[in-house]
């Protein structure tokens, strides 16, 4: 057997030099990635700040009733974002409402013409709520985080639906800062989506005074949902069995059987219907409630296992 001699010392310089240029690139690609900035984006929820912001400001969360200076609350979150991650810099905000046939009204125009704003939109129905916009929210956010446009994600929002979006942007290595809007009493962020996020903030009276004017004056058809009194816990949960029976007998049996797997939560479009419902007979938002949401389906799904 041939016995295996010492590298030759042509070998050992070209080894050499080959771990050198390897030892430079690594350096050269280390000190890019230490000059790159992080970027941030900031993606809002406005239904969500319409309703907060007029609940807190104005006792209202009907959006004919209020005037919101959208420029200004949205350079309020810039600069505030600005301070918060003073390393880092802004890629956009994104700016989710309805409209309808997802067609952009005057004042959703002039937000589309900000500087660094991007105005998607959801449709919306004949109740005058949005569709879509957190799957718009969720898309948006995953394909950032996925190509690595942001580092740090700010979102402005409280629906529970919003919790896939934070996980999906958290998948690829970004992190979700839930920013919210103080509410008169409760929350009006869901618990699940408080829990999911790497960082808090909530805006007080003093932030969002400046931005929300309530308009003198304006009558909808008939009484707004949000200017009856806040309808108590208890009434809340015995609506959700309320409607829970009534879809027992309309729907039937099977039907509602099928929604007991995924117990204790609703599919969207059911929790919709449900969020509907509700707010018909309550005569009163809960849009802005997100302890009272889960009041309502807790009465629901009391109703329903008590049936089965």
């Amino acid at each position: 057997m041939n016995d295996i001699g010492p590298p030759a010392p042509a070998d050992l310089a070209a080894l050499a030099s080959g771990i050198e240029r390897t030892n430079e690139l690594l350096t050269r690609v280390l000190a890019k990635v230490s000059t790159t900035p992080s970027t941030h984006g900031v993606f809002v929820d406005a239904g969500y700040v319409y309703a907060a912001a007029g609940r807190l400001v104005a006792q209202t969360e009907d959006r004919r009733a209020i005037e919101l200076d959208a420029e200004g609350i949205i350079e309020a979150f810039i600069d505030k974002a600005r301070t918060i991650f003073p390393d880092s810099r802004l890629l956009r905000v994104y700016w989710y409402d309805g409209a309808r046939r997802r067609i952009h009204t005057q004042e959703q125009q002039h937000i589309a013409e900000l500087p660094d704003v991007k105005v998607r939109l959801g449709n919306l129905n004949a109740n005058n709520q949005q569709k879509g916009v957190d799957s718009l929210i969720r898309t948006d956010l995953e394909s950032l985080a996925r190509h690595r446009a942001i580092s740090d994600a700010v979102l402005i929002g409280g629906d529970e639906d919003l919790v896939s979006a934070v996980e999906a942007a958290q998948g690829y290595g970004a992190r979700v800062h839930l920013w919210g809007i103080e509410a008169a009493g409760g929350r009006n962020q869901a618990e699940p989506l408080l829990w999911e996020v790497d960082s808090q903030r909530t805006f007080d009276l003093d932030f969002c005074k400046p931005y929300v004017t309530r308009r003198a004056g304006v009558e909808g058809d008939g009484p707004a949902l949000c200017e009856t009194p806040v309808p108590a816990r208890e009434d809340v949960r015995f609506v959700g069995a309320r409607v829970a029976a009534q879809w027992l007998s309309e729907r039937g049996r099977d039907w509602v059987a099928t929604l007991l797997p995924g117990h204790p939560y609703l599919p969207g479009t059911v929790d919709q219907e449900l969020l509907t419902a509700a707010e018909a007979l309550l005569r009163h938002s809960l849009r802005g409630h997100a302890d009272l949401r889960r009041v309502l389906r807790d009465g629901f799904w009391d109703h329903v296992q008590g049936q089965y």
